[in-house]
């Protein structure tokens, strides 16, 4: 299987394009990399291909905040400028003053 580019960035806001949520980028696999029992877990008229990037997001819908890992193509660009509300984005970005999330810079000793 050959990796593909990834659409998304780090920092960037996305939308589920099935499921109502919405989440911000904080690392790619540049194809699935995840366990066989997660994959097999997806309904099979939904599950995406492997061969493709996929993301972890911090993500939220109306009820909760939590960590999602989604295909690319289950993903489109959010465009609203809400801002997120996961609290575990403030831990790895700022967001800066147009909307934009920013990665904090790594301290290393």
């Amino acid at each position: 299987m050959k990796a593909s580019s990834a659409k998304f960035a780090i920092g960037q806001v996305v939308k589920h394009r099935l499921f109502e949520f919405r989440g911000l980028v904080f690392d790619v696999d540049p194809e699935f990399d995840n366990t066989e029992e997660w994959w097999l877990s997806i309904p099979e008229e939904i599950r995406p291909h492997k061969d493709q990037p996929f993301y972890h997001l911090f993500a939220e819908n109306a009820e909760s905040e939590y960590i999602a890992y989604v295909s690319e193509q289950n993903l489109l660009p959010d465009h609203s400028s809400e801002p997120l509300r996961n609290p575990m984005i403030e831990q790895m970005f700022d967001r800066d003053e147009s909307g934009l999330y920013r990665a904090k810079p790594i301290l290393a000793n």
